[in-house]
């Protein structure tokens, strides 16, 4: 009876892992949360101005955030095996949205890049994004040993994506394409192809962004603007000359949530691309270093969600994790870079923080995926701890 009583005793001590990773999801939500806030501030100027109303912006970003927390908990019931099982119908649903939106997209500004749904307009670069490193992810575990040992193997995922690139362009946009390329690289790199391979894929993407550049006059006027804004601050550096004004006033703690004066209409995309030029003026140097903390905190996450996928085995998930690990870097580094004058004007959303529902939406499922990677690790870590005992 005492030995029974001993047992029954440390099983209810003993701890119980937990099947969900609670602070990265704490994270995910309180970053929409901070992204709601500041996009409260920034678009009631330009509400106004379109509607007259200031709240039209952040009730249409209020029905964005609910939309994605209904599609994280959808995400988190969805087994990554029918990812993994349905990744080549993704890949050609992706196609399929870059093609339908050149023949019936919506013109914004000079691109066609939006689909209507009713009420909803989908961008569908973005979702064709997640689908593409869907399917690179179960190619590289199909064709591992292809992929390190053969150039055939190295070249087809690429065709994939310069497929996908040339639709992209038609639209045009040449900021997805690039995050796309780097994510593909970086995906290969990882699964062991050869460093020839992937520094000659390099110089070539390189050599073609530059043709890109080169070749449309109005990309060229972005990247002279962006060498030297103040040369034409009314003109082509006119964005960039009232992005790096807006950091300058905030200093190192900001003149306040709500107190930004180039948001007023002088901050072309406010609340979209150069949301964190906004985030600087309002709350400062300080509030830009901690969410760069926050996101850098995610990736690393992620990258340990990928290694320890990899570790045990479920290849898939590992590289899928791997990708969006890549994705979310890049896309934040690239934002936060053109708000900050490091690169060129290019139109990607910082990550849950810039208005725009296909960004919002796709983004959450994507790190609901690695939500659920990590939770199917950590309940077939039970099962085995299980059967050991």
């Amino acid at each position: 009876m005492i030995a029974a009583l001993r047992e029954r005793f440390f099983a209810e001590k003993a701890p119980q892992t937990a099947l969900y990773d609670k602070p990265l999801l704490m994270v995910i939500f309180s970053l929409m949360a901070f992204g709601w806030v500041m996009i409260a501030s920034a678009s009631m100027p330009e509400a106004t101005r379109l509607t007259g109303n200031p709240f039209y912006i952040i009730n249409k970003e209020t029905i964005f955030v609910v939309g994605a927390l209904v599609l994280a908990v959808i995400t988190l019931q969805v087994p990554i095996h029918v990812w993994a099982r349905y990744n080549g119908y993704l890949l050609l649903l992706a196609l399929g949205l870059l093609l339908a939106v050149l023949v019936v997209g919506r013109n914004v500004n000079g691109a066609t890049r939006w689909i209507a749904f009713g009420p909803i307009n989908l961008q569908a670069a973005e979702p064709a994004k997640l689908f593409l490193f869907a399917y690179l992810a179960g190619y590289l575990v199909r064709r591992h040993q292809e992929v390190r040992e053969n150039l055939v193997g190295f070249l087809k995922p690429l065709g994939v994506f310069f497929l996908m690139a040339l639709f992209l362009l038609a639209q045009p946009d040449l900021g997805t394409v690039v995050v796309m390329l780097v994510t593909t690289l970086g995906l290969l790199f990882l699964a062991g192809a050869r460093v020839w391979q992937f520094i000659g894929m390099i110089i070539m993407g390189v050599a073609a962004l530059v043709l890109l550049i080169v070749m449309e006059p109005y990309r060229m006027k972005r990247v002279t603007g962006f060498l030297d804004p103040w040369a034409d601050p009314f003109g082509t550096g006119y964005q960039l000359t009232q992005s790096l004004m807006a950091f300058g006033r905030g200093g190192l703690t900001g003149q306040g949530l709500g107190n930004s004066i180039l948001k007023m209409e002088y901050l072309p995309e406010a609340h979209t691309d150069f949301i964190m030029a906004v985030v600087a003026e309002e709350l400062g140097f300080l509030a830009i270093v901690a969410l760069m903390a926050v996101i850098f905190w995610v990736v690393l996450r992620a990258l340990r969600i990928g290694r320890d996928a990899m570790a045990n085995e479920r290849f898939f998930e590992g590289f899928f994790a791997y990708a969006i690990a890549i994705w979310v870097a890049f896309q934040t580094a690239v934002n936060l870079g053109v708000a900050a004058g490091a690169f060129p004007t290019k139109g990607l959303t910082m990550p849950l923080v810039s208005y725009g529902g296909s960004s919002l939406w796709i983004m959450t499922i994507a790190l609901m995926v690695l939500v659920r990677i990590d939770h199917e690790g950590r309940l077939a870590g039970q099962q085995a701890s299980g059967g050991r005992s």
